[in-house]
Parts: structure tokens; sequence; C-alpha cells
């Protein structure tokens, strides 16, 4: 699961899903007449209230999350995570709603407090706000620009070497020293004792430097705004991988209005929507 492609609105849903979680351990409703300062039942001892309500906004926002980080979203009755959680969201609010309405849930027809006596309880209203918040936060998210912002930012790349050219002094590059060589041994050479006289050599030509691609384009890294596919360099329509908000990716080419990006794994393949992406 990849957390930097959580969005803002995802943090709202978990933040609202939390506050859920503590409302459902408070009284569901008040009575006014109840002078015998009696503890009041809290969601846990209300099934119909802890099923529609608290398990129902808590499940949905797992699965929002969960649909948010994973590269592939199974379906669920011919909806993916993500919608099944936001249709599960609106229906905790729904009833968290009705809950107000009746918080004792026909308890004050019995006869033994006024009809007026029972009203919502502390856990019934601050379950109402959380619920509202949920269902608010997980349908805005994917219209909302400032929700559909990534909730953790990548860190800042290190500046791009040239496409194609090696690092200087590396293992296995020209001028690395090759372990096992005495000090002074050139590389390439067999050990030999300092001071004798070395074997003259052709001098080795010197490597070529890397072609850049053409015109004036430099590389660059970049990060996407919202998840977006990659496709193939071949023009296929099946994309290839997925690019996640908080992640930086090397653009190694410019493709007519897109841009051909090398992932993390070394696929590359070409971005088609550059809108709103972040230059490093």
């Amino acid at each position: 699961m990849n957390i930097r492609s959580l969005t803002r609105g995802d943090g709202v849903v978990i933040g609202a899903a939390v506050l859920l979680f503590i409302a459902s351990f408070l009284d569901i409703y008040s009575i006014d007449g109840n002078s015998s300062n009696e503890s009041l039942p809290n969601a846990w001892e209300s099934a119909p209230l802890l099923f529609s309500v608290f398990l129902a906004g808590v499940i949905a926002a797992v699965l929002i999350v969960v649909a948010r980080g994973l590269p592939n979203v199974p379906k669920v009755a011919g909806l993916d995570l993500g919608q099944f959680g936001i249709a599960l969201a609106v229906f905790a609010a729904w009833s968290a709603l009705g809950n107000i309405f009746d918080p004792a849930g026909g308890w004050n027809n019995i006869g033994t407090f006024p009809d007026n006596a029972f009203g919502a309880g502390t856990g019934a209203i601050l379950g109402l706000i959380a619920a509202l918040v949920l269902a608010g936060a997980a349908v805005a998210t994917p219209l909302v620009p400032a929700l559909k912002a990534a909730l953790v930012g990548a860190p800042r790349p290190q500046a791009p070497q040239p496409y194609g050219a090696q690092p200087a002094g590396a293992y296995g590059y020209p001028g690395a020293q090759q372990p096992g060589q005495p000090y002074g041994a050139q590389p390439g050479q067999p050990g030999q004792p300092y001071g004798a006289a070395q074997p003259q050599q052709q001098a080795a030509p010197a490597p070529q430097a890397a072609q850049a691609p053409a015109g004036d384009f430099s590389p660059f890294w970049f990060a996407v705004p919202v998840p977006r596919p990659l496709y193939a360099e071949d023009g296929s329509p099946t994309p290839i991988a997925e690019l996640a908000p908080g992640t930086w990716y090397l653009a190694v080419e410019q493709r007519g209005p897109g841009l051909v990006a090398q992932t993390q794994d070394g696929r590359r393949g070409v971005l088609q929507d550059t809108t709103g992406i972040q230059r490093g």
C-alpha cells in the first residue's frame, strides 16, 4: 500500500472515522427527568445504532483509504472498494440523522418519562457530525482540487544527472578503485609491488559522452497531483503502470504534449496528461 498516494480528503476521512469511534462510547440519548444520575447506554449497547452508524462509518473509511493506496482496486458487487466505501459513508450519515429525531428508539413511549424527556445524547450528536464530515469528504474528494492534493509531500529529489550519464568515481566506472588492488595500482591491472615498473599500455580511448535526447529537452524530476496512467511507448491503449501522487518520477523525453517518464523499477512509458505536475 502506497501511503504517499493518500490525499487531503483521505486525511479528513480518517479523522472523521476516529471521531466516530470515540463517539460510540458516549451516551446516545439523554433524559431530562433522570435524577438518579444512572449511566445511560452508548452505541455498543444498541446493536442497530452500532451497525448502521458507527461501524458502517468506520468500515467505509477503511475501504476508501485502502482503495486509494492499492495499485489495483478489487471490486464488490460491481463497485470498486472506494465507491462502495463512499456509498456506505452516505448510508451511515443518513442513519445518524434519523437517530437524532428518535435517539431512544421508541423508549419514550413506555410511560416512565414524559414524551419530551428524551433528547439526543453527546454520542449521537458527535456521531452525526463525524458521519456527515466523513460522507462529505468522501464525496467531495474527487471533485475539489484542494482535497485531491497529496496528504504527505514527497522529499525533494537530488538534481538529476544528464540522461545516460554515469556517476563519476562509482564502483565499476572509469576512475573507480577496484576491490583487491594495492594502493597505487591502475584499474584493470593485477597488483604489483610498490616501486615496480609498470608495463606500458596503449592509452585507452576516452569514454564517449552520452548522447542527450534530441532538441533542447533536459530531464527533470516531477510528481503528479493525482494518480495518472502511464501508457506504453508503442501507443497501446492499455496502461502499463500508474503514477501515484507523492512519488518522484524522471521525465526523460518530450513526446508531443506528453512526457516519456521512467518509474522506480525502470519501466518507461508515456504520461499523456501533464496538467498540474510538480517539477523537482
